[in-house]
């Protein structure tokens, strides 16, 4: 894994768009059903908008009907962390990057085989690296 990441929050503010900043930084969670990866089909690695870091792979990405990218693991136990979350008078588990501690979204223990793990990421939580078309 890539060394850590502190910034101060203008540091963040400087480096994010407002929305990336509000889930990020704020832990606020965008609309269902409204981001930009929610039906995406393409091949890569979708990474923390705030950093970089490697997190999911489209491999394991599947339509959990929720409104928000879902993946049934990251692409390594080391890309995120999860820590309890009992805000909004709900007991959940939180996901961020293990290298710039960015809020992401959400784990959940109703997701498909092999894992039954759902990792409910926001959009605007992540980039996209498409994978490159190999030459035959």
């Amino acid at each position: 894994m890539k060394s850590k990441i502190n910034k101060s929050e203008e540091e963040w503010r400087k480096a994010l768009t407002p929305e990336e900043f509000h889930v990020l930084r704020e832990k606020g969670t965008e609309r269902p059903f409204t981001g930009k990866y929610v039906d995406h089909k393409k091949k890569g690695t979708y990474v923390c908008a705030g950093c970089g870091n490697e997190l999911f792979s489209s491999d394991t990405k599947f339509d959990s009907g929720t409104g928000w990218p879902s993946f049934w693991a990251p692409v390594s136990e080391d890309s995120v962390n999860r820590k309890p979350d009992n805000s909004l008078g709900m007991r959940r588990t939180e996901v961020l990057c293990s290298r710039c501690g960015g809020h992401l979204g959400h784990f959940f223990d109703d997701g498909p085989k092999p894992t039954g793990h759902r990792f409910c990421i926001n959009s605007v939580a992540l980039h996209f690296k498409e994978q490159k078309e190999s030459a035959e």
